[in-house]
């Protein structure tokens, strides 16, 4: 900057407001300055200016990536909503590995992120060793993990999820119903079971143990779990699965033993991936609105930025009921 400021004949403050656009310079001066530029090949240093403002305008993510689309969704809307408020995202996957996390997250802190998304907690914590190294940096977790500090947390309503899952299913006359749900080590999928049972007991229905079938959120749980409920000696007449991956697995059961939705079955997802309008026939499910979950999420951790003092905020999502034509309307 000072050698464009020299060739130019001007000060090194009238060149940083010509790079930045934030004072009125005259065309003539303007003019200079952009030759010198052109000439000198020069190029402003994010480096150098995040030292001087002790801002980097980056956001950190540590997440737990899989097959399930619904993680990419919530990715692509934290990503529009970094970027409409001029700040650049750096994704890191944990795998799901404590280590890798723990040095994903280092390596985030060492590039001075300006705050942390963290959506990957619920077997393994973040190191509080290593947080403690790097005081002050504001998180949010889209998460159920607990967590020993001050970090804003947004969180989907999973219970009610399933019991709106379940309720819809009873009102369109189904006796039947069983429920393919997630890893039972993840609190949404603990808590989506317990809201199906819960209407389940309360609308009378007999819910035999074969008609809880464990799965891992994956399209490969949802075609294991749909064929052990095929396997039943009384087959059910209405499935939920405790996310769309895994109503994607199980379409690929019925269709290879040769049934129909809803016809023969129907089937009830959870999350409402783009994925789900696409299936035949579309799918029936609860939606979780990840755009706004994005969106949310990127505002609050700014909010904690801009005001680090400011009361811990929990925020719970409300999930709703998509009707398409996986279940007999």
């Amino acid at each position: 900057m000072k050698d464009v400021a020299r060739m130019a004949g001007v000060s090194t403050s009238t060149v940083s407001h010509v790079i930045n656009n934030n004072r009125f310079v005259s065309e003539a001066i303007r003019e200079k300055i952009e030759a010198a530029i052109r000439e000198l090949n020069y190029a402003p240093s994010a480096l150098a200016r995040s030292l001087k403002i002790n801002q980097t305008h980056t956001i950190g993510m540590l997440l737990t990536a899989s097959s399930n689309p619904f993680y990419a969704e919530v990715v692509r809307g934290v990503e529009n909503s970094c970027y409409e408020r001029g700040y650049s995202l750096v994704l890191c996957n944990t795998e799901g590995d404590e280590e890798r996390m723990n040095r994903s997250l280092e390596t985030l802190l060492q590039k001075r992120v300006d705050g942390l998304l963290i959506m990957c907690t619920e077997s393994h914590l973040p190191s509080v060793d290593i947080l403690t190294r790097y005081p002050g940096i504001p998180s949010v977790m889209m998460d159920w993990a607990p967590f020993e500090g001050d970090s804003d947390i947004i969180q989907d309503n999973s219970l009610l999820g399933g019991e709106l899952a379940a309720n819809y299913l009873i009102a369109r006359g189904y006796q039947r119903i069983a429920c393919i749900a997630g890893p039972l080590d993840k609190t949404p999928a603990c808590l989506r079971l317990e809201g199906f049972k819960k209407a389940i007991t309360a609308a009378g229905l007999p819910l035999p143990a074969e008609y809880i079938v464990n799965g891992d959120f994956e399209f490969q749980g949802g075609f294991n779990g749909m064929n052990a409920l095929l396997a039943c000696k009384i087959r059910p007449q209405a499935v939920f699965t405790s996310n769309d991956a895994m109503a994607v697995g199980a379409y690929h059961a019925l269709y290879q033993a040769g049934l129909r939705i809803p016809e023969d079955m129907a089937i009830m997802g959870y999350d409402n991936i783009e994925l789900a309008r696409y299936m035949t026939p579309p799918l029936t499910t609860i939606h979780q609105p990840k755009d706004e979950l994005g969106e949310l999420a990127i505002d609050t951790l700014i909010h904690r930025m801009k005001a680090p003092g400011a009361s811990q905020q929990k925020l719970v999502l409300t999930p709703e009921l998509i009707e398409r034509h996986s279940v007999v309307r």
